[in-house]
């Protein structure tokens, strides 16, 4: 009776799956948003004048003010006093008003406003962040792109604020339990939003042949909608779990800042956040080109108006089938008989051939790169598992780096040479992208579960926090830096589908490299200092 008593939702499978399931879903929709012009970004040069260099600091400005105004920090701060459930409703509510800004400024409405004149005549120097070249902005940068720019960042401090809650929230919930399996299975989920992106953001963009990007970015907003109704009912379900155990999301050890400088003066935690800005650098701004960077390396012949193939519905089966591969390869992991696990992984897989046939049928670039997290939500719970019941987080990690390499070099100097060649270029694009897919499943199912490894308990925001805003370092500078690279090495190309993207590949592909090279160190000062990344999350 005692027991039964005590037990809490914690302890109950089900109730920590959902909290998981909610704030996963929460993810999955921000992350729709987060890419939401990228599968556009012909369209975006087409209808509203962006170049690539436009394009780009538009994209970098997510993270502006998370990097520069230090919003990161103080979010792991307001995270640490205030605990996960605020935490996460405020940031769902800043994500959605910086996509209501975002939509705002893509909109027909914005064309010819007083707002879009302001626009053009200010924000075109910035004292201080021009001398040190780090303005959001420049003179000539489209009015639209700057007000985009501002709703960006607006979002993206929403975003990576729940980014830090939803690692906070899985590590109190499944802490000494599932743990990696549950942040692998929370990304894998999440990730989908990618490949729900690439399919319907085009999809809504010229849906009943009329061209309009501002209807794509109001389906993110329905979503960031959707993502504010999770996290609020994440918080009562956090709140019933804190009234059952007596927690009091750390007000009774409130957080120093003198806590932070504990943090930095820890050289694991050094490598893990480098390696993380080196490989999330290599892997989210490539996300925002990737399907531009396979229009101009692919032979792509749209199908005839009046085939099967060209018209809309093909867009929401071939979306289904896409899910069938993700629901049947992730269940697949939690069976225990055999037959079941084998015949969900054979459904799993025949359905991703036919989704990467009907894409090869539709001749779509948007729909060919939305393969990219479909083999990471396979292999991802298997990652976890063997994480949580056997270690081996830095090793992983160095395979990761050396699959991202390979897969960089391949999209630069393989895929180009199969410019011609309509089946070749497609199957190496592919696999290309599935392989990708698979070594960035490889990071969070071992990253993030090593941090609490590193750190005290209480500060574990502040962690999380400094380390992404470390990230967001990276991911303000590289959309950008390809975009210039894209201009400075495309003189006088206008046409979006023929740019040259070999530099901006091989800059990634170095990314990767020094991330190789930190993986082997950190193998090196874990073995040194026992910090035990290499050992299982779950104790025998």
């Amino acid at each position: 009776m005692t027991q039964a008593i005590q037990k809490t939702l914690r302890d109950s499978a089900a109730m920590r799956w959902t909290a998981l399931l909610l704030l996963a879903m929460a993810m999955f929709c921000s992350y729709i948003f987060m890419d939401i012009l990228s599968p556009i970004k012909d369209l975006m040069q087409e209808t509203r004048g962006w170049d690539s260099t436009a394009f780009g600091t538009m994209q970098g400005s997510e993270v502006f003010l998370n990097v520069f105004v230090f919003f990161l920090i103080f979010a792991g701060i307001i995270l640490d006093k205030m605990g996960v459930r605020f935490t996460a409703v405020l940031s769902a509510a800043v994500m959605l008003v910086g996509a209501c800004v975002k939509w705002y400024a893509v909109s027909d409405s914005f064309i010819g406003s007083g707002l879009e004149s302001w626009f053009n005549n200010n924000l075109n120097y910035i004292p201080g962040f021009d001398e040190l070249g780090v303005s959001p902005f420049y003179e000539g940068m489209p009015a639209s792109a700057k007000f985009a720019a501002c709703g960006f960042m607006i979002f993206g401090c929403g975003c990576e604020m729940a980014g830090i809650t939803v690692s906070r929230g899985i590590v109190k919930w499944f802490k000494g339990r599932e743990m990696a399996l549950a942040m692998g299975s929370e990304m894998a989920l999440a990730r989908l939003g990618v490949a729900t992106c690439m399919i319907f953001s085009p999809f809504f963009a010229r849906l009943g042949g009329e061209v309009s990007v501002s209807r794509s970015v109001a389906f993110g907003v329905v979503l960031m909608c959707i993502a504010l109704i999770m996290t609020i009912v994440y918080f009562f379900m956090d709140q019933k779990l804190d009234a059952q155990t007596g927690e009091a999301e750390e007000k009774d050890d409130p957080f120093k800042v003198s806590d932070i400088g504990k943090i930095l003066s820890d050289s694991g935690f050094w490598i893990v956040a480098l390696l993380c800005v080196l490989y999330y650098s290599a892997i989210f701004p490539f996300q925002k080109y990737a399907v531009n960077m396979l229009q101009c390396n692919l032979t792509l012949t749209l199908p005839e108006a009046d085939s099967f193939w060209a018209k809309p519905d093909v867009t929401i089966i071939q979306y289904v089938i896409m899910l069938i591969v993700a629901a049947t390869g992730f269940a697949s992991n939690f069976q225990k008989k055999s037959a079941t696990k084998y015949g969900l992984l054979a459904m799993s897989i025949i359905a991703l051939i036919t989704y990467c046939y009907m894409g090869f049928m539709r001749q779509s670039a948007e729909s060919i790169f939305a393969v990219f997290p479909l083999l990471a939500v396979l292999i991802t719970p298997i990652l976890g598992s063997y994480l949580d019941h056997h270690g081996k987080a830095a090793t992983m990690l160095v395979l990761g780096s050396l699959l991202l390499i390979g897969c960089h070099l391949t999209f630069a100097f393989v895929l180009p040479m199969f410019k011609g060649n309509a089946v070749g270029g497609i199957i190496i694009a592919y696999t290309t992208i599935l392989v990708l897919g698979a070594s960035f499943s490889l990071v969070p199912a071992s990253l993030w579960p090593s941090v609490p490894k590193l750190v005290d308990a209480k500060v574990i925001g502040s962690a999380y926090a400094l380390i992404f805003w470390i990230q967001n370092i990276g991911l303000w500078l590289f959309p950008l830096l390809i975009g210039k690279v894209l201009d400075a090495t495309n003189p006088g190309v206008t046409d979006p589908t023929q740019f040259d993207y070999t530099a901006p590949l091989v800059m990634l592909a170095s990314l990767g490299v020094a991330a190789l090279l930190l993986g082997l160190l950190l193998k090196v000062v874990d073995k040194k200092k026992g910090i035990g990344l290499e050992e299982p999350n779950i104790k025998a």
